[in-house]
């Protein structure tokens, strides 16, 4: 049985999410901070964690940011706000995907399957090949990624992001391309969610560490990585 944890203060909200999760299989538990949130998630094994924004003593970027450093597992965003800038902040911090309050139960539940599957897909593919370009290099049997001889880590979503450009260099992929190949069919986010990992990507491997970028943005196109 997958484990799921909700952290979310409002106990009528964590308890219909708890129900939806028991209802279709999964074990749920619940934290009300975003304190209890961040022990819970470090110790507690869970397959996946839905991390509401606004917490008290620990709001829901500062949690993911520090699950970030140590778990590799899917990671939900859950706002009231409907700008784009939490969406960009929790993605930016490593989050896979982001859902707006008030949201149906029965949405969440699918998310929450789209990237369990997801997530199973991943880490079950048999080994394929390191990709090493110039002083970049990338290992998708222990899913490392190298930068100057020294380790750079990336979330789970920026790693098959990576990966996918590296493997089919010189190819240009548009954003709705790259949304379903890397976040699937089946996802519910939208492209926006690309140029933020993108972003993110060359934060890490490129700025102050080479002088010809990795990735190359196409406007009006989409991307293309530079073999």
């Amino acid at each position: 049985m997958k484990r799921i944890l909700i952290v979310e203060d409002e106990p009528s909200i964590a308890g219909l999410q708890r129900d939806y999760m028991e209802i279709n299989g999964f074990h749920a538990d619940i934290a009300t901070d975003g304190e209890a949130g961040l022990e819970m998630g470090l110790t507690g094994r869970y397959d996946l964690i839905v991390l509401d924004v606004m917490l008290p003593k620990l709001n829901g970027f500062d949690v993911c940011r520090q699950f970030r450093e140590s778990l590799d597992i899917p990671v939900l965003i859950v706002t009231a706000r409907r700008e784009d800038v939490d969406m960009i902040r929790g993605l930016g911090l490593g989050a896979d995907d982001y859902i707006v309050k008030p949201f149906k139960p029965a949405e969440l539940v699918a998310r929450v399957k789209a990237h369990l599957s997801r997530y199973e897909r991943l880490i079950g593919r048999g080994a394929t090949r390191e990709i090493q370009v110039n002083q970049l290099r990338i290992e998708p049997d222990s899913r490392r990624v190298f930068v100057r001889d020294e380790e750079v880590v990336l979330t789970t979503k920026e790693f098959d992001l990576l990966y996918f450009l590296a493997s089919n260099p010189n190819r240009v992929y548009s954003k709705d391309q790259l949304f379903d190949r890397i976040w699937g069919l089946e996802a519910l986010g939208d492209a926006q969610t690309v140029t933020v990992h993108i972003r993110k990507i060359r934060e890490k491997i490129e700025y102050g560490k080479t002088e010809v970028p990795y990735i190359e943005t196409l406007w009006g196109s989409g991307y293309r990585f530079r073999e």
